[in-house]
């Protein structure tokens, strides 16, 4: 008998241990933004489904943090020297995504800007994550994995480009470098028409020379091999402005799911089949794919889970 208390002891902790699994599965990742920039900064928010919110002000030395959902896809960045009045109107030097107002309301960053980009995984798959400067460059941004399995690397663009951006890509006022494709237009810098395919579009010296400043950062469309990194169940720290390179060494395991062979991006949503397919990163590139997660079945599954948990507890 008196084993009894201490199998009830042990169903209990292994309860809570489920739980702990499931909620984590739930909640899927906490983004937290950091800003050790000299400045205030004005994050912008793309993606699906909603976090609660698409832009907010993120002053010097100030943290902030959000909830995502498992199979949430998007992007984030930093507008700079923006002018809002009272009632939260107004525009920004760089990065602006053309609202007029402090929330994005669902629209993108204007290039150029730095960007992270994000796809979580759901049911325990990988997610993928990138920074990418196919869209040009206004501030340093690194991305930080924690308590995360699998490789897990650090990546993004601690250097500041501005200060080396060719004349012909520079915006004026200095606080952005435009990409070439930005600033001039053809299919062979923007990667499309005739240009199109890995096979067609190759790297730049523009683009060569923003990888050769952040070796892990996207710096064309189809640059996937060195650019796209791995985690399952991480939470993640978008810093701006990060005071020493958090990079870790080129040696670590290399990025996943990708090949020379796949396409490049920036944007959000896609099928957990095309992250490993060429598509997806030269979706991401043009901003073209979403994703749509279904809240109701995992809710349900989870649901389903504690009851079955709870009837054990109380045989």
């Amino acid at each position: 008998m008196s084993l009894f208390p201490c199998y009830q002891h042990s169903l209990q902790s292994l309860f809570c241990f489920f739980l702990f699994l499931l909620f984590r599965g739930v909640s899927g990742a906490t983004f937290t933004f950091v800003n050790k920039c000299d400045y205030t900064v004005w994050p912008g928010v793309l993606g699906k489904p909603d976090l609660g919110s698409t832009g907010f002000d993120l002053p010097k030395g100030t943290s902030r943090s959000f909830q995502a959902p498992t199979g949430w896809s998007g992007r984030f960045w930093a507008r700079t020297d923006c002018k809002f009045d009272d009632s939260g109107h107004g525009t920004c030097a760089t990065g602006d995504c053309g609202s007029g107002e402090i929330e994005c309301n669902g629209a993108g960053a204007t290039p150029p800007a730095t960007l992270a980009e994000f796809t979580l995984g759901s049911s325990g798959s990988q997610d993928y994550y990138d920074v990418s400067l196919v869209d040009g460059y206004n501030l340093p941004m690194m991305v930080d994995a924690s308590r995360g399995s699998g490789s897990c690397s650090s990546t993004g663009c601690a250097a500041d480009i501005n200060r080396r951006c060719p004349s012909e890509l520079r915006v004026e006022g200095g606080g952005a470098c435009n990409s070439a494709c930005g600033a001039f237009k053809k299919p062979e810098y923007c990667c499309d028409g005739a240009f199109g395919s890995p096979s067609t579009c190759k790297p730049s010296m523009y683009s060569e020379m923003f990888k050769s400043a952040c070796p892990k950062s996207y710096s064309y469309a189809y640059d996937d091999a060195t650019s796209t990194f791995t985690c399952t169940g991480a939470d993640y720290t978008i810093t701006f402005c990060p005071s020493s390179p958090s990079l870790k060494s080129s040696t670590d395991s290399a990025p996943k799911g990708t090949d020379s062979s796949s396409g490049s991006g920036s944007g959000s949503g896609v099928e957990e089949t095309a992250l490993a397919s060429t598509s997806w990163l030269a979706n991401m590139a043009t901003g073209a794919a979403s994703r749509n997660y279904d809240h109701g079945a995992s809710n349900s599954a989870f649901f389903l889970a504690v009851t079955i948990i709870l009837s054990l507890l109380v045989l």
